[in-house]
């Protein structure tokens, strides 16, 4: 077993900001010459006649303003006409941070999808249509907050790289948040395969998206969050909005009893091998639970009171040092007796094979110790039962995900679990005592 720093633990590896920071500048352009403010303030432009009257729009914020509050968006109502459409313009706005919005069935009214950027001019165009025919086109210039504290993300996963089916999104912010709920509605998942799952908050900075049963494999992943202008505390409001791409591998599943000396592989769904282990002889017993694989090193430096020792092909998955490795010297008590200072040990081939498979968020299980695992030492999501992962979202919602983007429902709507373990999710309570 290896021992180190926590501060180390949580450097093992990078996170990645992405934050769209385009600088096109866009303008707004209409037909016609410019007329009198129209109601919200405004331009109105468009064909005329005396028996034919303006489409009058209203816009919130209104025109002229500054300090407009970022986390209520925009609003453009008619009245007495249709619109037609809604554009927003503003420095910056390509890609994911463009404003987007959605009409009412009667499209008399537009809301912005998502927050607005902080400390950005923003233009507003409508286009609304009256009797007659009469349509009319009015714009709408406000400045948003520039406000006294900002926060930013960070997201574990990197830029197209490859995970485990047990692996969940994983988010850092900078300061605390205290209006979760917001901050889970700005986040956005779309997936290459139906995905149902949910939100945790493991403290006021750490927020993870476990899904429900694990991943597909096989499956892409792109997450947007749309964090700019998010009020997450008085004060306090997110400056950026964040995106990633990743997939999820193949399905890798180890399952180590430390009561029969033995582990199961499980690949694509099948059992592959059972192979001799050893785990941690009493006193320094391996700890129960269903975790993920986090790093690898060949060799990694292992040291204790007693030994010091450079140990081939090792995968981690705890903080403080448990590993599936090479173990050449006790390839005797391997099958038969628990001898290690808490990893499990393998035979050399055995080891060399894990080790070339693996991927971080691969699941590892441990059975069969007299030793309970500890929550947060290592990715322990998989400890917590569907319910309790529920219960850990401000929402208290749940997540559907699929190739058009993600939606939030009642969890008592869905469709029962098929899933069960070891193969499709992890064994309640897991993390007991044997």
């Amino acid at each position: 077993m290896l021992h180190e720093s926590r501060s180390r633990r949580r450097r093992l590896a990078p996170f990645v900001v992405v934050c769209a920071a385009g600088v096109l500048a866009a303008a707004c352009t209409s037909s016609g010459t410019s007329g009198t403010s129209g109601s919200g303030a405004g331009s109105t432009s468009g064909k005329s006649s005396p028996s034919a009257s303006p489409a009058p729009l209203s816009f919130t914020p209104a025109s002229g303003a500054t300090g407009a509050d970022p986390s209520k968006g925009i609003t453009v109502t008619a009245a007495k006409a249709a619109i037609k459409s809604v554009t927003v313009t503003g420095s910056g706005l390509t890609g994911d941070r463009a404003v987007t919005g959605t009409f009412n069935s009667s499209r008399t009214s537009w809301h912005s999808n998502w927050t607005l950027p902080v400390a950005e001019t923003l233009t507003v165009t409508a286009v609304a249509a009256g009797s007659g025919g009469h349509q009319v086109t009015q714009t709408s210039t406000f400045k948003t907050l520039d406000p006294p504290q900002t926060f930013t993300t960070h997201i574990f996963e990197g830029y197209k790289q490859q995970y485990g089916v047990g692996m969940p999104i994983m988010l850092t912010f900078s300061q605390p948040i205290k209006n979760r709920a917001a901050v889970e509605r700005s986040l956005s998942i779309t997936t290459s395969k139906p995905v149902v799952g949910a939100w945790y908050w493991d403290n006021s900075q750490t927020l993870a998206f476990r899904p429900r049963d694990y991943w597909p494999a096989h499956t892409t992943v792109s997450f947007v969050g749309h964090l700019d202008g998010v009020k997450a505390a008085p004060g306090l409001y997110g400056m950026h909005t964040l995106t990633q791409q990743f997939s999820i591998g193949r399905s890798l599943i180890v399952v180590a009893s430390a009561a029969k000396h033995h582990m199961k592989l499980y690949r694509d769904g099948k059992l592959f091998a059972r192979w001799p282990i050893s785990t941690g002889r009493p006193g320094k017993d391996t700890p129960n639970g269903t975790y993920l694989t986090i790093e690898k090193g060949n060799p990694v430096l292992m040291k204790g009171p007693g030994y010091r020792i450079e140990v081939p092909w090792s995968v981690r998955f705890t903080w403080t040092g448990d590993y599936l490795h090479d173990a050449y010297w006790s390839v005797g008590q391997q099958g038969f007796v628990n001898v290690s200072h808490g990893c499990v040990n393998m035979r050399p081939a055995d080891a060399e094979f894990y080790y070339k498979m693996e991927v971080p968020g691969d699941p590892v299980t441990v059975t069969g110790s007299p030793k309970p695992g500890t929550w947060d030492n290592g990715w322990t999501h998989w400890f917590l039962t569907w319910p309790q992962i529920l219960n850990g979202s401000a929402l208290h919602q749940a997540v559907m995900a699929g190739p058009n983007g993600s939606t939030f429902v009642d969890p008592a709507t869905l469709t029962a679990s098929t899933a069960t373990a070891p193969l499709g999710t992890s064994t309640p309570r897991n993390s007991r005592a044997g």
